[in-house]
């Protein structure tokens, strides 16, 4: 039997520094798609004590074959509050838990660096592991 191919070592081995800021700036801004899972509509449902069904029909669209958390008129997430921040933060899709470590993200320094010019807590704070980094890129396709 061949030895699988090892993948290489990613650029970011020694981590990343990341703390949410909460800022929002994931949440708001440019229309986009927060992608959900039945489980995780489920999980934001009985967080907030809604009804699934009543939930999905009032926050959530289909989008071709898939399931996204609408907007509000202005783009934000529809659980943005200026406020207080996501106000589902605890169960917030995996989507958003992930951030900033999608693909995309981290493929290479100069995209992690236009993350970093973007989002005050990317580059700060926290130094993620690249275990970690990895387990977060490989949960969600972005």
């Amino acid at each position: 039997m061949p030895d699988p191919v090892e993948e290489p070592e990613p650029w970011y081995k020694g981590g990343l520094p990341f703390t949410c800021t909460r800022c929002g700036h994931c949440c708001t801004g440019a229309p986009g798609f927060v992608w959900v899972t039945d489980e995780e509509i489920e999980k934001i449902a009985a967080f907030r004590g809604e009804p699934t069904l009543e939930f999905e029909l009032v926050y959530t669209r289909r989008v071709r074959r898939k399931v996204s958390l609408r907007e509000k008129a202005n783009n934000d997430c529809v659980f943005w509050d200026a406020n207080r921040g996501c106000t589902v933060y605890p169960v917030r899709p995996a989507q958003c838990r992930t951030w900033p470590f999608w693909g995309s993200n981290v493929e290479t320094p100069e995209a992690w660096q236009r993350t970093v010019n973007a989002c005050p807590g990317s580059g700060q704070g926290e130094l993620i592991p690249v275990e970690e980094i990895l387990t977060r890129v490989r949960a969600i396709k972005m």
